[in-house]
C-alpha cells in the first residue's frame, strides 16, 4: 500500500502554537470530498504514536496528528488551569474546526486523547462524523468505578506520582527509565523499539514538554486522595466524587484491550446508558497500548466502521 508523505505544520489556536502532521491522497478531481481523520494521542506520546494509521490511512483519507498542548512540538502554557477537561475540549474543538476544511470529521483518541475526544463529541457534535476510541474510560463510567471499584483505584494509584511535587525528576531520571518502563505490551515487551525509543526520548527532551505532559495530570478530575503524597494539588475523596453525565450521540467504536494496566474492563459496562450508538470490540490479549500491539487490527476495524 501506497504511503503519503507527511507534511509538517503550525497552526495557532487562541495564541497557542499547535504543531501538527498530515497527510492526503495524490491531487486528483475528487480531493476536496475526501474525508479528514483526526488523530489524538495520550500521555506520554505525540504524534508519533499514530504512525501505523496514518500510513494506512493517508492512501485514501485526508489524516491529521497533533501534538496536543504541552507535548513536543506545539506550545507548553504555563497556567495549570489551560489543561482543564472543559478548556481542553473547547480549545481541540477549535482546532478541529480549523484544519477540518468545513467537513466534519472522524475522530480517532486514545488515553488522554480520549478522555478529551469523549466529551468533545458530547458537547461539539457538529465537528464529529463518527468517534473512535481505543483504550480510554468514557468520564462517566470512570467516575462511577473510581467510586464503587477498588481494582480502579488501585490501577489509578500510579496518578498519584504524576502530581508529586517531585515528578519532574522521577519522569525525567535514567534516561527517562520511568516513562519507557511504563510502555510495555501486556506479554511485557516494549512499545519502543530502538529506533522509536530514540523518536520518543528526543520528544521527551525537549524544553517543557515533561512538565507540560503532567500538566494534564494535575489539572485533571476525579482524582481519589491518597495519605502521605508529597503534593499541594487538591485530590478529592471518593465520597466527594460525583458522576458525571456525559452523553454521546455520534456513532462510536471502543476499541479495548483488556490487559490494560490502567482500566479495569467495567469501564465498558453500561456503557449504552451514556453512548446509546455505540459498537465495542474487544482485544482480550491486548494492553493500553492498542494501536501498537494490535496496529492492523486496528486499522481494519476503524475502517470497517467509518464505510459502515
Amino acid at each position: 500500500m501506497q504511503t503519503m508523505p507527511l507534511k509538517s505544520h503550525y497552526i495557532d489556536i487562541e495564541g497557542v502554537n499547535i504543531h501538527y502532521v498530515s497527510a492526503e491522497p495524490c491531487a486528483n478531481e475528487n480531493t476536496n470530498t475526501v474525508a479528514t481523520l483526526v488523530f489524538l494521542h495520550g500521555f506520554p506520546e505525540y504524534w508519533q504514536a499514530w504512525q501505523h494509521q496514518l500510513n494506512y490511512f493517508s492512501n485514501n483519507y485526508r489524516v491529521i496528528a497533533p501534538d496536543l498542548p504541552g507535548y513536543n512540538l506545539s506550545d507548553k502554557p504555563d497556567d495549570v488551569n489551560f489543561y482543564q477537561v472543559p478548556h481542553l475540549i473547547a480549545f481541540i474543538s477549535k482546532f478541529i474546526a480549523a484544519v477540518s476544511q468545513n467537513q466534519k470529521v472522524f475522530l480517532v483518541a486514545h488515553d488522554w486523547g480520549g478522555a478529551i475526544a469523549w466529551p468533545l463529541a458530547a458537547f461539539y457534535p457538529q465537528y464529529i462524523d463518527k468517534l473512535v476510541i481505543l483504550n480510554a474510560a468514557h468520564p462517566s463510567t470512570f467516575t462511577r468505578e473510581m467510586i464503587n471499584n477498588p481494582l480502579q483505584r488501585s490501577k489509578s494509584d500510579y496518578i498519584h506520582q504524576l502530581i508529586d511535587l517531585n515528578a519532574i525528576d522521577l519522569l525525567q531520571q535514567h534516561n527517562y527509565q520511568y516513562l519507557c518502563e511504563k510502555m510495555t505490551f501486556s506479554d511485557g515487551s516494549s512499545v519502543l523499539n530502538d529506533n522509536t525509543k530514540t523518536l520518543y526520548i528526543n520528544a521527551w527532551q525537549q524544553t517543557g514538554v515533561i512538565n507540560g505532559m503532567l500538566q494534564y495530570y494535575r489539572a485533571m478530575p476525579q482524582l481519589a486522595s491518597k495519605n502521605e503524597i508529597n503534593s499541594n494539588e487538591q485530590v478529592k475523596q471518593v465520597t466527594e466524587m460525583k458522576i458525571p453525565n456525559i452523553r454521546v450521540h455520534v456513532p462510536t467504536l471502543i476499541l479495548w484491550g483488556e490487559q490494560d494496566e490502567a482500566f479495569v474492563v467495567e469501564n465498558l459496562d453500561d456503557l449504552e446508558q451514556y453512548v446509546p450508538n455505540c459498537t465495542i470490540k474487544r482485544f482480550q490479549d491486548a494492553s493500553h497500548w492498542l494501536m501498537h500491539e494490535k496496529s492492523t487490527e486496528i486499522n481494519r476495524a476503524i475502517e470497517d466502521f467509518i464505510y459502515a
